[in-house]
């Protein structure tokens, strides 16, 4: 046996690589795969019995298999592939949910904790992608989020809420992952217009179904404002494709953009959210400011003919009218908002002011502290507002950190492409003027793709500066 051991036909068998290495990421994806199948094939009897026999519910267990097996497979397409889908699945989605312990949970919260897996396997395997100063950006709201779920005493809907927040934050740095040059910047921006496609066809479905008097477009979504709020984004990165365009594209294909950029700007309209056609406007006016003032006479004639859109003037002249706070009054819905905040803010103590009363705290306490809300739940309807009541003044100075480190971000791609920086600036600003009315934290998709383009404007921007660096550097030696 001892001559048989140390015979070089022995010797030459070499143990299996997993023996060796078996920390290795595939080898840790397949042991995963392995526990979850078996967990699933487990609890599926129990599955089975909560769905009582639904099929779009049961129809959730295979689809999360599924982007299970796509994860292993492919990381990065498994987000692109997200990125193309999820705005057309919001009624889908909703119809997969079921309770869990008394919470809702169905595939989209599967979508959501995969997209956070996924932009950690893309760290793990570049880790140097993404620079210190875009953890910076985010890291101190988001540690001080966390710190509002262990101090709110809602902690369900906190770490909800926490972990809607962390999945904008992989979007954030998916977009990073996916650019390498100025080319995968475009296809990345192409790729979020495509996502644009099922909502855009299924709004005539919408339209054909619903429209009459007080009809608002929503589309795909779960409500007008998600769509509104989606569309500034598309808007936004349509229009730097159509102005981008390379001189070699024939007129079909401009022309073809543009039909569709008006087609989007329609919908925008359709969907009757006014901050919403703000944002855009002012988008639009300092676009003609800065690039081209031939701009204002488009905008003062778009602006003319939106006015006979049915709707539109109506949504307009509802401001002008309930203002005032009265036994009986009918509130517009801004001097609605403008008493709900007042309520809210005279309701804290003063050390609420400094760390806030919890995350989640706004809804739950609103039919306490606001006189109007009878049992309903309402929010805040302004995410400073919201900010300054569940997590405080640090809270809304960390959220502000936030959107300006990562405009400064965009500024390094200002010195290549003046026009990428300026529409991806424009975006976040849009963001931080809706904010100001409305609850956009909870609005998944619109901040999916909103921070998605914009982490790849941030990558764009930081390879193009070391490239112009890397000419000086050497000089210097």
């Amino acid at each position: 046996m001892a001559a048989l051991l140390k015979s070089p036909a022995w010797r030459s068998l070499k143990a299996p690589d997993f023996f060796k290495n078996p920390f290795r990421l595939v080898y840790v994806m397949v042991a995963l795969a392995v526990l979850v199948a078996g967990f699933l094939g487990a609890a599926t009897p129990i599955l089975v019995e909560l769905m009582s026999g639904n099929v779009s519910k049961l129809l959730a267990l295979p689809a999360a298999m599924l982007f299970a097996l796509l994860v292993i497979y492919d990381r990065k397409l498994t987000l692109l592939l997200i990125v193309v889908l999820r705005a057309g699945g919001d009624n889908a989605l909703e119809l997969t949910r079921f309770s869990l312990g008394g919470y809702m949970v169905g595939i989209g919260g599967v979508i959501n904790a995969i997209v956070i897996l996924l932009a950690l396997l893309l760290v793990f395997e570049r880790p140097k992608v993404v620079p210190g100063r875009a953890y910076m950006a985010w890291l101190p709201f988001l540690a001080i989020t966390a710190a509002g779920v262990l101090h709110s005493p809602f902690t369900g809907e906190a770490v909800r809420l926490f972990l809607q927040q962390l999945s904008y934050f992989a979007m954030f740095v998916g977009g990073y992952q996916c650019v390498r040059d100025e080319a995968d910047f475009r296809k990345m921006l192409r790729l979020a217009l495509w996502s644009s496609a099922i909502p855009v066809l299924y709004a005539f479905v919408d339209i054909a179904l619903h429209f009459g008097g007080g009809f608002r477009l929503q589309s795909t979504f779960a409500h007008p404002n998600v769509l509104a709020f989606y569309l500034t984004v598309m808007i936004v990165v349509a229009f730097y494709l159509l102005k981008t365009m390379a001189p070699t594209a024939g007129d079909g294909a401009r022309m073809s953009l543009g039909a569709y950029l008006l087609l989007l700007l329609l919908m925008l309209l359709l969907t009757k959210t006014r901050s919403a056609w703000l944002a855009t406007a002012i988008s639009f006016a300092l676009y003609a400011v800065v690039f081209e003032r031939r701009y204002l006479i488009y905008m003062v004639v778009l602006g003319v003919a939106a006015l006979f859109v049915p709707g539109v003037g109506d949504r307009l002249g509802d401001l002008g009218q309930g203002n005032e706070v009265a036994t009986y009054a009918t509130l517009n819905s801004f001097a609605w908002r403008v008493y709900l905040w007042e309520c809210a803010l005279g309701w804290m103590s003063t050390l609420s002011y400094i760390w806030g009363m919890g995350l989640q705290t706004f809804s739950e306490y609103s039919p306490i502290f606001f006189p109007l809300a009878g049992k309903t739940k309402f929010g805040a309807h302004s995410v400073f507002v919201q900010l300054i009541f569940e997590l405080g003044i640090i809270g809304l100075v960390a959220f502000l950190w936030q959107s300006v480190s990562v405009i400064r971000q965009l500024t390094a791609l200002a010195r290549a492409d003046k026009l990428a920086a300026f529409s991806l600036i424009l975006i976040v600003l849009s963001f931080l003027l809706c904010s100001f009315s409305d609850n956009m934290f909870y609005y998944l998709s619109y901040n999916w793709y909103l921070w998605f383009v914009v982490g790849a404007g941030c990558a764009l921007g930081r390879i193009l500066w070391a490239r112009q660096a890397k000419p000086v550097a050497q000089k210097l030696y």
